[in-house]
């Protein structure tokens, strides 16, 4: 019975020392699986800040190119105002230029379309934006329209008049019968002056 006893004694204690180490062993796994844990919210926590961080470059390198397309955009805008304003005639007109003479139909032309043009920057718009100035251009349009309209209307009037005009010379410039008529078909009292 001793021996039985003892035996088992043994096994308790066999069995609670194989427990004590399974227990620690289990405390053990917890810490690193808490540690583990920890380190990858830590490198979840850097990878995000860098992903932000690069993010941050990109939209200021987009926004740095989109200044720099936009002055280059403006420069060329300027240059082709400028070209288009100060065109080089040679000869006979760079004299009536520099003379300060009337400018010609050409000329003028080229000046008023100079001004009326509007420059197309829609790049950078939001949608609200581009519904302003869709609405702009169809109003500015609208006035084009109608300014044709009117000067047509004015053409086709000046037309009409100039052929009334031609019509009213072209009648007044023919000879009248009396002063055709040979003398011997005037009366006597005409062929004694």
């Amino acid at each position: 019975m001793e021996k039985d006893l003892m035996e088992l004694q043994t096994l308790i204690e066999v069995h609670f020392e194989s427990r004590k180490k399974e227990e620690e062993e289990l405390i053990s796994l917890k810490e690193r699986i808490e540690k583990r844990r920890s380190e990858r919210a830590e490198q979840h926590r850097i990878r995000s800040e860098r992903d932000k961080e690069r993010q941050k470059r990109l939209e200021e390198e987009r926004a740095r190119k989109e200044e720099e397309e936009a002055k280059k955009r403006a420069e060329d805008d300027a240059k082709k105002k400028k070209t288009l304003t100060s065109l080089h005639f040679g000869g006979y007109m760079q004299k009536l230029k520099r003379s300060g003479k009337r400018q010609t139909e050409r000329e003028k032309k080229k000046k008023i379309l100079s001004e009326r043009r509007k420059s197309l920057d829609i790049d950078n718009l939001s949608q609200e934006k581009l519904k302003e100035k869709a609405k702009e251009f169809w109003e500015w349009m609208y006035e084009l329209e109608a300014e044709k309209f009117d000067l047509q209307y004015q053409f086709t009037r000046q037309k009409y008049e100039i052929n009334v005009l031609r019509n009213r010379v072209s009648d007044h410039q023919k000879i009248p019968a009396v002063i055709v008529t040979p003398k011997s078909h005037l009366s006597p009292r005409w062929d004694t002056f």
